[in-house]
């Protein structure tokens, strides 16, 4: 009867113990989440630095499981539970504190990566792969953590992981080809999201992401083509976006052999210069050149170089150079002639 009663009485007063730190930790957590993490958050938005906004964005809402942990962990150590239980409690909860940390901080270190790359654009490009191997980073390191704190040895581990990651390597030829191209592909900086590029076979378009296995490439026609990583690091590709986004593009116009050509050179470059300076995606500083090349059959041909903000803006800048240039021509009186051909009869 005594020992029912002892248990009794040990077990209420660990329950009690426990409502009252949970208690204590669910203020705690609010004022944590709701006053020091909001004062935090103002003073984070003066700095330039956008990782400690990260930080403090990702801990809103997450914090209160930490101190439930903690609240659970000190009321159960100060309950005078026996002594041989302390070690397995202690190593349960810091294995939990553990993977919560390890979640939170893969989530804070693969946005903290996407954003420094897209502001400082940083030797590695943002995309898929950057993402998830910084994440898989996380989560090994945890994962030693928790079997550390677990008293498993790390080292045999590791020499299984070892002996295994041969076989794996030779079964996974294809995938760790694609996946250490991927690698190179983003390193090189030769390709990058956000590029218009064309492959030796004519597939072109945006690239919209490299994965650890695929490059995703959105066509004009909003189609998405899927290349594996090997496959693009071994093409001849054409990136329109290196050196620098901005290009030049060429329109080639015919006029009669009748035509002033001062005149047609004057009328083309102030038409070019407009286009430049009104339609969207033409660059206004540029300044347009005319070059006649060619007599043809019917005309003297010349081309009109203007340059674009990037490679497709050339198409509504073509669209509106011809209209506006065949305006112009009637205006001018500037003839643009039909195809003909000349045909001379002998008498016999």
């Amino acid at each position: 009867m005594n020992i029912v009663l002892d248990a009794f009485n040990t077990y209420s007063s660990l329950i009690i113990s426990i409502a009252i730190y949970l208690v204590f930790a669910i203020f705690l957590g609010i004022f944590f989440d709701k006053i020091a993490l909001q004062r935090l958050q103002k003073f984070a938005a003066k700095t330039k630095f956008a990782g400690d906004d990260i930080v403090i964005e990702e801990l809103k809402g997450k914090s209160m499981p930490f101190f439930i942990i903690a609240a659970l962990y000190w009321a159960i150590i100060s309950s005078g539970l026996e002594e041989q239980y302390i070690p397995l409690i202690k190593k349960v909860f810091i294995v939990i504190a553990v993977i919560l940390l390890t979640f939170i901080a893969a989530k804070i270190i693969s946005r903290m990566v996407r954003v420094l790359n897209q502001e400082n654009n940083s030797l590695l490009p943002t995309s898929s792969i950057i993402t998830n191997i910084a994440n898989i980073i996380v989560i090994i390191i945890g994962l030693l953590v928790v079997l550390q704190t677990l008293g498993i040895s790390i080292a045999p581990l590791l020499t299984a992981l070892g002996v295994g990651g041969l076989a794996v390597a030779l079964a996974l030829q294809d995938t760790l080809s694609n996946l250490f191209s991927g690698i190179q592909i983003i390193i090189s900086k030769k390709i990058n999201p956000g590029d218009y590029i064309k492959l030796d076979n004519g597939d072109a378009g945006y690239v919209t992401d490299i994965t650890w296995r695929n490059t995703t490439i959105r066509a004009l026609q909003n189609n998405v083509m899927v290349v594996p990583n090997s496959k693009v690091a071994s093409s001849i590709i054409t990136n329109y976006a290196l050196p620098e986004k901005e290009m030049a593009f060429s329109v080639d116009v015919g006029v009669s052999y009748d035509s002033d050509l001062e005149k047609v050179e004057k009328v083309a470059l102030e038409t070019a210069l407009e286009v430049m300076k009104t339609v969207a995606g033409g660059v206004p500083d540029c300044e347009p050149s005319v070059r006649f090349h060619s007599f043809s059959d019917y005309s003297i041909v010349f081309s009109v170089g203007m340059r674009g903000q990037e490679f497709t803006d050339q198409y509504l800048l073509k669209h509106e150079f011809i209209k506006k240039l065949h305006k112009r021509f009637q205006k001018e009186k500037i003839e643009i002639p039909f195809p003909i051909s000349t045909v001379n009869l002998k008498k016999s």
